[in-house]
């Protein structure tokens, strides 16, 4: 069992940063590949970045690359997501998840075993 808890949300201006990190449970974290995903006010979660277990591989979402990079620290356990040049569409509540499973097709929702409650990110206009 993988607990996780993101935290580094706010209300930020167009154009601004944010970084987002989600501290996981266990001793086992660098066995999990981790993602980010959001999801806004009435639309589906979307699928933002990963990076498998070791950090060596990431994928972005085609609306986030050259702003956001994912990246994590295995000694602390935690994951991170660097948001730069925010914009009032990247408003969303952003959710790490867990996948315990090869490095696998990680945009997808489904292969992922344990999610965090979610941080809330509003970038105002």
């Amino acid at each position: 069992q993988v607990q996780l808890v993101e935290s580094g949300g706010g209300l930020v201006q167009a154009g601004g940063s944010l970084r987002l990190s989600c501290a996981a449970s266990g001793r086992t974290f660098n066995m999990y590949a981790m993602g980010w995903f959001r999801q806004a006010p009435g639309k589906e979660r979307d699928f933002v970045a990963a990076i498998n277990g070791i950090g060596t591989n990431t994928v972005y979402a085609d609306f986030v690359k050259g702003r956001f990079t994912i990246s994590r620290d295995n000694a602390k356990n935690t994951v991170y997501l660097q948001m730069n040049s925010l914009k009032p569409e990247d408003t969303a509540v952003y959710y790490c998840a867990a996948d315990r499973g090869a490095w696998s097709t990680p945009t997808l929702r489904d292969r992922y075993d344990y999610w965090g409650q979610g941080t809330q990110v509003t970038v105002s206009s």
